[in-house]
């Protein structure tokens, strides 16, 4: 036993203290689950049976003996469930808290400064460790609905053009059969100054997509002939 708590005595943590809680998370540790730390209370008055903090690499445990010590409640919060830690340092110790995603706050007292700090330190490690694993997941997932929709839409794509395409081969002389233009249109009797102001309201009509460009060289090739 004693191998097993040394490892949680770096920062004069109470012994008795360790020994009882680590022997009781035995059977309380998930698949998987390792604790990180321990801290415990060092009140100014002798305190027989302190509070302590567990922090694991899945859930920040609070431990409170009862009965003298005889029992003890367990209060744990999983990663996912923490919002924020806090770190207020006093004369006497410090004060290690945390807010949760139900706005419920956390707090246990008269720790030792460097074991607060410890603890601090290894709850930020873990919530920038989950934030990471959530950015890696959200964007796995992103990148998936993106490929899926490219796929869609290649196979929609695919769907809407016809297997075969028709074939569109005319008689070259049906696409340049001359655009008729009528004889009997007025512009004889024109100056060319009213001349040159028709083929230019022609060209706004070709423009605004009212006559066609067909249209346009004919009536242009006329107005030309007679300038």
């Amino acid at each position: 036993m004693k191998d097993q708590i040394k490892k949680f005595l770096n920062e004069e943590q109470d012994p008795k203290a360790i020994e009882k809680i680590t022997s009781k998370l035995n059977d309380l540790l998930m698949k998987n689950e390792e604790i990180g730390y321990i801290g415990v209370q060092k009140k100014p008055a002798l305190t027989v049976f302190p509070d302590s903090i567990v922090l694991t690499n899945k859930r920040i445990i609070i431990c409170q003996p009862k009965n003298l010590g005889l029992s003890m409640d367990f209060t744990d919060y999983t990663w996912d469930q923490v919002e924020g830690t806090f770190v207020k340092e006093n004369i006497l110790g410090s004060e290690f808290s945390f807010s949760t995603k139900t706005d419920l706050t956390v707090s246990i007292d008269y720790i030792p400064k460097i074991q607060a700090r410890k603890i601090y330190t290894f709850a930020k490690e873990q919530l920038d460790l989950l934030k990471q694993n959530n950015s890696s997941i959200v964007s796995s997932v992103t990148e998936e609905e993106v490929e899926e929709i490219e796929t869609e839409e290649v196979t929609n794509f695919a769907e809407i053009i016809p297997a075969s395409v028709p074939d569109f081969s005319l008689e070259k002389e049906e696409f340049h059969n001359p655009i008729p233009v009528a004889k009997d249109n007025g512009l004889a009797g024109l100056t060319q100054d009213e001349l040159f102001e028709k083929l230019q309201n022609y060209k706004k009509l070709l423009d605004n997509g009212l006559i066609l460009q067909g249209e346009y060289d004919a009536f242009k090739k006329e107005i030309l002939s007679l300038m």
